[in-house]
């Protein structure tokens, strides 16, 4: 984590408060990551032990969620936060906001995984694992651009959010013109509800990096 100079003293109580958000920001984010590589391994895989996994995850993220919302509460009302931390506290919570959502996002995953097992494997699957692929690594370059601190990196995820759009608009296109479908349709919305997931996961990503640019710089994407 790159230094930050928080408050005229960087070892005052507000600068140490301030540090131990820093980190469990970052470790509530490696629950996340770690949750989006479970449901990406129980949709493309078919691996149902690691769909079982997501809902323990998922409360373990909550948890750092509420935590960390009412640290950045707490640290508000401490010794006369300077611009600049009242800038990262608001970035701070807007940001855990996004990891929250995205870590709901793979527990759905891991419930569209479960209930399409018993179907065959879809056509559209593949190119559906490349844009989970792409979504991750927006994710991972969100957070090591907070690690950073750097904003040029947190603001380049916008661009790679252009493949992950490109690829739900493609995707949604097959999914919705399909033809003679044999049996039940069920396979066809759940993949349509996983591209959707997708889509918002890497929004999400995004989102993260642009606050990541905020708190560096001070101006909104």
């Amino acid at each position: 984590m790159k230094a930050v100079h928080y408050g005229s003293n960087p070892e005052s109580q507000l600068a140490r408060a301030l540090r131990r958000l820093e980190r469990d920001v970052l470790r509530m984010g490696a629950l996340v990551e770690q949750s989006f590589r479970l449901s990406h391994q129980a949709l493309f895989a078919q691996n149902l032990t690691a769909a079982e996994e997501l809902p323990r995850l998922d409360k373990k993220i909550d948890r750092f969620y509420r935590q960390i919302e009412s640290d950045c509460t707490a640290i508000m009302t401490m010794q006369a936060p300077t611009a600049q931390d009242l800038r990262c506290l608001s970035a701070f919570m807007q940001l855990v906001r996004d990891l929250e959502r995205i870590g709901d996002y793979a527990k759905d995953l891991a419930e569209i995984a479960i209930k399409i097992f018993p179907y065959p494997p879809h056509t559209s699957l593949a190119e559906i694992a490349i844009m989970s692929h792409h979504a991750q690594a927006m994710l991972a370059t969100s957070l090591v651009a907070l690690a950073d601190l750097d904003a040029a990196s947190g603001r380049s995820i916008k661009h790679l959010d252009d493949a992950v759009d490109n690829a739900y608009d493609r995707l949604y296109q097959t999914l919705a013109q399909q033809r003679d479908v044999p049996g039940v349709v069920e396979p066809i919305v759940l993949l349509a509800l996983a591209i959707r997931c997708l889509e918002r996961m890497a929004d999400h990503a995004t989102n993260i990096g642009q606050r990541v640019a905020y708190i560096v710089t001070g101006q909104r994407s």
